[in-house]
């Protein structure tokens, strides 16, 4: 009945339907005017959902003819996408107002970004699968563009959208091809077909599909977008790049392989391998030289993306629990770098040089604490949350029958570790500059810094029960 349907869709429903409202309701205000307002409001509503999705769904529901499934997995995704969309909306705030750039626009198109990547984790078939991605890319293709009258976010967002519409037409090649020799778009329906010997065909649309999320999640040799996209967009546009789609990207892409391939493991378990050591490798040799810290996040990021699918690579359902953990991990560590990334100002303007940190523990103590924790959990020394989450996915690609992809991962690590100590480097030893980085008082920044950094230590004790929580929706996805 189309009334229980709607009834699964509706978290999504009621956030698409707000949005619209929103910008009716902008045309009839003083628009830009009631964009901090607006900010709050939306972030309240992102809680609010994530509260009611967390509380009220229980069990595996399908809408749509199977279209749209609602499951422990696409709800555990769902809520680390609201709940990160959120503090990002809450840190940019300050920040965007600050520079002229807090249109109303903004967070509405976050909002719609938002339901295109819950779309995208509960999608039961190629239709809705593409769909929820294309939502998501259109509205953040704006976003990365918003500072008009700057060359390099224009440029980012140009750039962007140049590559993410080969990557869709690699993504839509593939799922022409899936389609073609399943005869059907449902996941349920293409598990049948691709049952003991899968043919050429449908294995080449595999192939292609997994090239168009590769790079959705920023995996290389699908990265060349990253880096420029995450120097030239504003600053918290580059703080939500880095958190809500990476959940939604690498949830809609273990969804593919485990709901429409789960009976395929060993076809495509080495090509999620091979983008995991490409990453990993190839994210911590790049950063190495970057001095811009924006830069270096885009590095850093594509390397944890290479950590994240190693988890998926294991192909059990462990090794899902063990990227669900990562990433939520991952996420926190990333709010309360860019909260401290989002603080650095020069003479009242944006800084991003590394080289702008020297002695900034002498200036700012407490600060410098803690992203001293945070940049040693990036790393993934111990005992910091960091290296649990790594130590999961080790663990889960060396009992998935992937040892080598695990000491590749050890290596990787180290090597990654340079660069995130030198930061640490620049903080505490070395000459002081003759100027440094402003000293600035934003309650917001502060706040979300400290509980991240905080997280990292007290955080060890049981994960705040994120365990039992990853487990149950990892095992609703692999059955």
């Amino acid at each position: 009945m189309i009334s229980a349907d709607i009834q699964i869709l509706l978290p999504e429903m009621l956030l698409a339907i707000f949005a619209m409202l929103a910008l009716i309701g902008a045309v009839y205000t003083g628009k830009d005017s009631t964009a901090p307002l607006m900010t709050w409001i939306t972030s309240a509503v992102f809680v609010v959902l994530a509260f009611w999705i967390g509380t009220s769904g229980e069990g595996a529901n399908a809408a749509f003819g199977g279209m749209f499934i609602d499951d422990g997995f696409s709800r555990f995704a769902k809520i680390m996408i609201l709940l990160s969309a959120a503090a990002v909306l809450l840190m940019s705030q300050g920040y965007m107002e600050k520079k002229g750039l807090l249109r109303f626009e903004y967070p509405l198109l976050v909002a719609l970004s938002v339901v295109g990547m819950m779309v995208m984790v509960s999608a039961g078939g190629l239709m809705t699968l593409y769909m929820g991605l294309e939502l998501q890319s259109l509205a953040l293709y704006v976003v990365a563009s918003l500072r008009r009258d700057n060359l390099k976010s224009t440029e980012a967002g140009l750039k962007y959208f140049v590559l993410g519409a080969l990557s869709s037409g690699l993504l839509l090649y593939g799922a022409s091809l899936i389609y073609g020799f399943s005869g059907t778009t449902l996941f349920a329906g293409i598990t049948q077909a691709a049952q003991g010997e899968i043919s050429l065909g449908l294995l080449f649309g595999l192939v292609f599909l997994i090239s168009g999320f590769a790079f959705k999640v920023s995996a290389a040799p699908f990265h060349m977008w990253t880096p420029d996209v995450y120097e030239g967009s504003p600053t918290p546009v580059t703080a939500f790049f880095a958190t809500a789609p990476k959940v939604a990207a690498m949830g809609l892409f273990a969804r593919v392989v485990h709901d429409a391939f789960g009976g395929i493991v060993g076809d495509w378990q080495q090509i999620v391998a091979a983008l995991s050591v490409i990453s990993m490798f190839l994210g911590a040799i790049a950063a190495i030289g970057q001095r811009n810290i924006k830069r270096l996040m885009a590095y850093s990021s594509i390397a944890h993306m290479g950590f994240a699918l190693m988890g998926l690579a294991a192909g059990t359902a462990f090794g899902v629990q063990a990227m669900l953990i990562y990433l939520a991990i991952y996420v926190t560590m990333n709010i309360g770098t860019f909260a401290f990334i989002l603080s650095m100002e020069k003479n009242g303007m944006p800084a991003t040089d590394i080289n702008d940190l020297r002695m900034y523990s002498k200036r700012e103590p407490l600060r410098a604490v803690a992203m001293l924790m945070l940049l040693f959990s990036l790393a993934g020394v111990p005992p910091f949350l960091g290296f649990f989450g790594k130590l999961y996915v080790l663990r889960a690609a060396y009992d998935g029958g992937l040892a080598w992809l695990a000491v590749a991962g050890v290596v990787a690590s180290v090597i990654g570790a340079f660069y995130y100590l030198r930061i640490v480097f620049f903080m505490y030893f070395g000459e002081e500059p003759e100027q440094g980085l402003d000293q600035t008082r934003t309650p917001v920044l502060w706040g979300f810094l400290m509980a991240s950094a905080a997280i990292m230590v007290v955080g060890i004790v049981n994960l705040f029960g994120l365990e039992p929580l990853s487990e149950a929706a990892a095992s609703a996805l692999v059955n």
